[in-house]
């Protein structure tokens, strides 16, 4: 396995530390990465999304989804249960779990939803005005001359 030192990049650029650290975190990332619970990620529009997680046998109560430090935190507890059952077979996996989505900039949480064993959370991005392309008009060359002539009368 290949390692990466992105400490150049740090000195030499000065804003771009949150690139930094997704690159960062990207190529440190363990081979074994969680598997638990299963998700989907889809692309529902130009600018929004969906992740789709598996969370059979948790009810609305014990799921948290939560925004916190440019990151999405989806994360579930199963409350105490009764001790008095007994299980010949358990194969519906129930264990806590957290997993963490990195949010890009400007992309914001509009709602979650709990049906059929599937916690849906949808996503928008919205570009600010500031931020979104414009179009700069062209003036022709009798306006320009028409505003040196406004300049040299005054």
């Amino acid at each position: 396995m290949r390692n990466f030192d992105l400490s150049p990049l740090y000195r030499a650029t000065v804003g771009y530390d949150r690139i930094a650290d997704l690159m960062d975190r990207v190529l440190s990332a363990d081979v074994a990465q969680p598997t638990y619970p299963p998700y989907n990620i889809e692309k529902t529009d130009e600018n929004a999304y969906r992740i789709s997680v598996a969370v059979a046998g948790f009810t609305g109560d014990e799921l948290n989804v939560e925004v916190k430090e440019g990151a999405l935190l989806v994360s579930a507890r199963k409350a105490a249960e009764d001790e008095g059952k007994t299980y010949l077979h358990r194969g519906i996996a129930t264990r806590a779990f957290e997993r963490r989505f990195a949010l890009a900039d400007h992309v914001k949480v509009t709602g979650a939803t709990h049906a059929d064993g599937m916690l849906h959370v949808d996503l928008v991005r919205e570009v600010p005005e500031a931020l979104k392309p414009r179009r700069i008009e062209i003036a022709g060359p009798s306006t320009v001359e028409a505003k040196a002539v406004e300049n040299a009368t005054a």
